[in-house]
């Protein structure tokens, strides 16, 4: 038997091990010659751009239900170590240690909250980069009723206003108020000089007018130095009492990157090539966050759903495909494009590198739904066909105009 492991099974990962299984069905062999291994850290496959929402009940899957049908085995635990000399995986489960051989490897372990050295954040600050953390964010959120009325209850302060900061800000005043926290403050707070620095100088302007009309306070140019349980204080000396601070500053790639030794981008992604194989390493190929990849002549790929999704399905059929010595699909990018929610406010939508404003406003809103709630999910019917249909190795059809954003 061959063993093919895949590490992780977000956007890439799941659809790296499906697009795997789907190669197999065509290539006419079974799990009993070809086996695949997903290796993840919990057995949910989580929409992880949810976790700003209000509602993120629906926002992950059991992995189970996607890889049963295909034959698919889960292994839970975390992997602490890879070698790539004998071709083995050490993973961490609840019961024990656990070796995994491999012929063909595909890493997609994604990436993970960069939390800097801030005295008090890990003890008291909230996180949204995993169905956990916002999680624990929604029930801390629910439980500020249950406390005496003051400026501290009533305020959430958000650090880091790039893209997730904030659709978490756009979010949290009609948030708030369902909850019955009555004169709420939301406030966004950024080292640089302006919010949403990360989208465009064409968005930058529509950020701060939805912001603004939805009652979002801003506080640029700062830092924070320290948080405790009623607040946090700022690099300008200034202090800002809530009992709600949450740490959005961005994530970096899985620290599993730093375990192989192969070329890294400047973000420490590995670096592949069009077929998803990771520079320099036989039998090894990366997908996602954790992998930089080639988008066009001059630019590659970024940490987004929209790019990690197309290469795990093209890492899975060409991880089968190099076991068996067929010939591999190279991945052609579509134009970069971004959407943005803005909350009630509606939404905007970018395109290309130099993210030039396209549209904005509530029918952007309706489309970035759709995305979210009903384009980026794995079929949930739990049918072995209809899995293995969803996997193949190319690009989604964009279902809007050509000028408009399309989640791949």
């Amino acid at each position: 038997m061959k063993n093919i492991i895949v590490i992780g099974a977000g956007f890439a990962g799941l659809w790296a091990a499906l697009g795997a299984a789907r190669r197999l069905d065509e290539l006419g062999l079974t799990p009993e010659e070809v086996s695949v291994t997903v290796v993840n850290r919990d057995a949910w496959h989580s929409i992880r751009v949810r976790n700003y929402e209000n509602d993120i009940s629906d926002a992950r899957v059991p992995l189970a239900n996607l890889l049963d049908p295909v034959g698919i085995r889960l292994a839970v635990g975390e992997v602490t170590a890879i070698d790539v000399d004998r071709r083995c995986v050490v993973v961490k489960t609840a019961a024990a240690m656990e070796r995994l051989p491999y012929d063909r490897l595909v890493i997609a372990a994604g990436s993970e909250l960069q939390l800097p050295d801030i005295e008090g954040l890990s003890d008291h600050g909230f996180f949204i980069d995993t169905w956990n953390d916002a999680a624990a964010l929604d029930r801390h959120l629910s439980a500020l009723c249950e406390r005496p009325a003051d400026g501290a209850r009533n305020t959430v302060l958000i650090v880091g206003a790039g893209l997730t900061g904030v659709e978490l800000a756009c979010e949290m005043p009609a948030r708030l108020r369902a909850l019955g926290i009555a004169g709420g403050r939301t406030i966004l707070a950024d080292v640089q000089d302006h919010v949403g620095s990360d989208m465009g100088p064409q968005a930058v302007p529509v950020i701060a007018e939805a912001l603004a009309d939805l009652g979002v306070e801003i506080r640029t140019s700062v830092s924070v130095t320290a948080v405790d349980a009623r607040g946090a204080t700022l690099s300008d000396g200034s202090r800002i009492d809530a009992a709600t601070v949450v740490w959005a500053g961005g994530v970096k790639p899985s620290r599993l990157a730093a375990l192989i030794p192969a070329p890294r981008d400047s973000a420490g992604r590995l670096r592949v090539d069009s077929f998803m194989r990771v520079l320099g390493l036989d039998g090894v190929f990366a997908a996602g966050d954790i992998a930089a990849a080639p988008a066009d002549e001059d630019h590659l790929t970024v940490m987004s759903c929209q790019h990690a999704r197309p290469m795990g399905r093209f890492s899975g059929r060409n991880v089968v495909s190099d076991l068996v010595g067929e010939a591999m699909l190279p991945l052609e990018f579509s134009p970069y494009n971004t959407c943005l929610d803005l909350g009630p406010w509606g939404s905007l939508l970018t395109t290309g590198w130099d993210r030039r404003l396209v549209d904005k406003g509530p029918a952007v809103k309706s489309r970035k739904k759709t995305t979210n709630c009903v384009r980026i999910y794995p079929p949930r019917g739990g049918g072995r066909r209809e899995l293995l249909d969803a996997a193949a190795a190319v690009l989604q059809a964009n279902p809007m105009p050509e000028t408009e954003s399309a989640a791949q």
